[in-house]
C-alpha cells in the first residue's frame, strides 16, 4: 500500500484547494507529480522519503483532488507563476519557508518557475526529465513533435482538445503512458487506476490543457523575461532524465540547464521518462545524496 502512514490534507492557497499527503518527521521535501499523473507518481519512493524528511506529496492545481479552477483568455490561472505559489503558499501553510523540491515532468516546470519567483523559499531542486520549456518549443522539429504530439494537441483552443481527449481518456492515458520500452509494466495497477479515475473527473481535461495552454504562452513570455533580464535559478540543481528517452536522444540536458542555473549536475538513469515509477531504488539513492547533503 502506498503512502502508509500519510496524512491527506486540503490547503486554501490564495481561494484554490490544493490536496496531497503529509508524511514521515525530518526536514521538509516537496514533490511534484507531472501529466497525467497526480501525487500517486511517488507510491514507491513515499515510505522511504518519510523515513528521512517531512514529505509533502500534492496534486497540482487542475490535477487529481486539487482545484480546477476557471481561466481566461492568457491561461494565466494555469500559468506556472500560479502554479508555483499554490506549492509555496502549502509550504508555508505546515510552516516551511525554505525547503528542497523533487519534481517530474509539468511538475519539474512548475518548480522550475518556484526557484525563480521565490528563491528564498526553494533549498535545492532535483528535475526529472525535462529541459526548459523555452528550449523545447525553440528545439521543436519533426522527432520532438511525433514524441510530444499532446503538447501541441493540448494547446489548441478550447473545447477541441477536450472533445478529443475527453472521448476516451483511459485510451488517450494509456497510449500517452504506455509508448515507453517497458509499455504499461512500470505502473502499479492502483496508480494507473488513479491517472485514469483524476483525467475522468469532471473538469480535469480542460484544466490540464489549460495547463498546457499557458505554456505554449504566458509561461514562455516569463522564461524570456528572465533571459532578458539575465536571471537564473540560484540554489543547486539537480537533473536526472531517461537514457531511452526523448531527452537524451535530442538535447545536451545539462547544457540546457546551465543556460539557466548557475550551478547544474546529474546525468542520465537506465529507464525512459517516469523516473519515479520506472528506476525507483535509483532515485531514492540520488534524493538522499542530494538532498541529505544541507541536513547531515
Amino acid at each position: 500500500m502506498s503512502f502508509r502512514g500519510y496524512e491527506p490534507f486540503r490547503v486554501n492557497a490564495a481561494g484554490v484547494e490544493i490536496a496531497g499527503e503529509k508524511g514521515g518527521d525530518g526536514p521538509p521535501l516537496l514533490l511534484l507529480h507531472g501529466y497525467p499523473q497526480t501525487h500517486e507518481i511517488w507510491h514507491s519512493c513515499a515510505d522511504e522519503l518519510a523515513r528521512h524528511f517531512t514529505v509533502i506529496a500534492t496534486d497540482l492545481r487542475g490535477y487529481g483532488a486539487s482545484a480546477k479552477p476557471p481561466s481566461d483568455e492568457r491561461h494565466a490561472p494555469y500559468s506556472k507563476r500560479a502554479m508555483a505559489a499554490d506549492q509555496v503558499a502549502v509550504m508555508r501553510h505546515f510552516r516551511f519557508e525554505r525547503f528542497p523540491v523533487c519534481a517530474h515532468d509539468r511538475g519539474a516546470r512548475v518548480a522550475h518557475r518556484m526557484a525563480i519567483d521565490f528563491p528564498d523559499a526553494v533549498d535545492r531542486l532535483m528535475l526529472l526529465d525535462i529541459v526548459p520549456t523555452l528550449a523545447m518549443f525553440e528545439a521543436t522539429d519533426r522527432a520532438l513533435l511525433s514524441a510530444n504530439f499532446h503538447w501541441f494537441l493540448m494547446n489548441q483552443p478550447s473545447p477541441f482538445p477536450e472533445k478529443m481527449i475527453g472521448a476516451d481518456t483511459t485510451g488517450f492515458i494509456e497510449h500517452l503512458m504506455g509508448r515507453g520500452r517497458a509499455g504499461l509494466a512500470p505502473f502499479a495497477p492502483h496508480a494507473l487506476q488513479a491517472y485514469r479515475d483524476a483525467l475522468a473527473a469532471p473538469d480535469a481535461v480542460f484544466a490540464t490543457c489549460e495547463d498546457y495552454r499557458a505554456s505554449a504562452g504566458i509561461d514562455l513570455e516569463h522564461d524570456r523575461d528572465d533571459t532578458e533580464r539575465g536571471v537564473k535559478i540560484a540554489c543547486p540543481v539537480r537533473v536526472l532524465w531517461g537514457e531511452q528517452g526523448v531527452l537524451e536522444r535530442a538535447f545536451d540536458v545539462l547544457g540546457q540547464w546551465r543556460r539557466v542555473a548557475r550551478d547544474v549536475s546529474g546525468r542520465a538513469l537506465d529507464c525512459g521518462h517516469y523516473v519515479p515509477e520506472e528506476v525507483p531504488q535509483e532515485l531514492l539513492v540520488e534524493m538522499r545524496a542530494f538532498f541529505e547533503a544541507e541536513f547531515c
